[in-house]
């Protein structure tokens, strides 16, 4: 491929990721390390800016097949029978492996505690029907069996399952209840951001209430009826209110008089779902985390 004239100053590993939108930045580098990407038949640096005109060969390394195995990690479980475990996640734990997450995800503590799980997604993904963000904590619902994870699937498929979420974002809300509906796709400029600016996005649907109001922020109780990437970080971003602690959707990294987060605002804090068994409603609710509390009792308390 050939830099462009509006390519001109872009970092090496900046400008590919822009172009080869199918690898992440990280697998990028490792390459550029490995002396799989040179500039002008020579090798390079990530950070290498480029001048423009300059000829970029790639030769992609094959990746090892990823397999998760078990690890002693923690784990909340909160409910657990023959077909289902519902987990309370911690903020800052990846759910499965992926680019540049191979080991500590929530799947390695589920082998080591469960031993098997479902297969229908395979060794990398094993019991995970849905998923939550790595820096969002609360509950995920896990299937133990194939015929579980099945059922489930198509519950969230058909939006039977109930997905409550509490979070704090920027603003005050025009309205104490909201319906945000804008398709949702991939930023195509930034690849880690999804986006509600184009029309042709997926389908989604983000409900809101607000449960307090305070000066510049407001904690909002939250259904989503769709489970898109991001949903509710950029829905809210996409009306103006971004999430407490969102830098990547335009929340500043403080605010004055409140505790700095190394996460955002957002907590999965209930989640209803029919037991593939019996067919019985499963409700599993579970209380913010406490950095998040100390944040509204901060609020609270001003």
């Amino acid at each position: 491929m050939t830099v462009e004239s509006g390519d001109v100053g872009k970092r090496l590993d900046a400008f590919l990721t822009e172009r080869l939108t199918e690898f992440s930045r990280s697998r990028l580098q490792s390459w550029i390390k490995k002396d799989r990407v040179q500039v002008d038949g020579a090798a390079a640096r990530s950070s290498q800016l480029l001048r423009g005109g300059e000829s970029i060969a790639v030769a992609p390394l094959a990746l090892a097949p990823l397999k998760a195995g078990p690890e002693d990690l923690p784990l909340k479980i909160l409910y657990e029978d023959a077909d289902v475990v519902v987990v309370d996640k911690a903020a800052g734990m990846v759910v499965h492996a992926g680019a540049g997450h191979s080991h500590g995800t929530l799947v390695n503590a589920l082998l080591h505690h469960f031993g098997t799980l479902s297969g229908v997604n395979g060794d990398v993904r094993p019991g995970i029907v849905h998923r939550i963000d790595r820096d969002t904590s609360g509950l995920l619902v896990v299937a133990r069996t194939d015929s579980a994870h099945q059922s489930l699937a198509a519950q969230f498929l058909d939006r039977e399952v109930e997905k409550v979420y509490l979070t704090l974002c920027h603003g005050k809300m025009g309205k104490e209840e909201g319906r945000l509906t804008a398709p949702i796709s991939r930023d195509r400029v930034r690849r880690t951001r999804m986006t509600t600016k184009i029309a042709s996005g997926r389908n989604a649907l983000t409900e809101y209430r607000v449960l307090e109001q305070f000066d510049k922020l407001s904690y909002l109780e939250v259904r989503i009826g769709t489970g898109r990437t991001h949903q509710i970080r950029v829905h809210l971003a996409g009306i103006g209110h971004p999430v407490f602690g969102d830098k990547l959707y335009g929340a500043p990294g403080a605010v004055a008089g409140l505790p700095v987060l190394d996460r955002f605002f957002l907590h999965a804090h209930r989640i209803g779902f029919r037991s593939p068994s019996t067919g019985d409603w499963i409700q599993v609710e579970t209380p913010l985390a406490p950095e998040l509390e100390g944040v509204l009792a901060c609020l609270r308390s001003a």
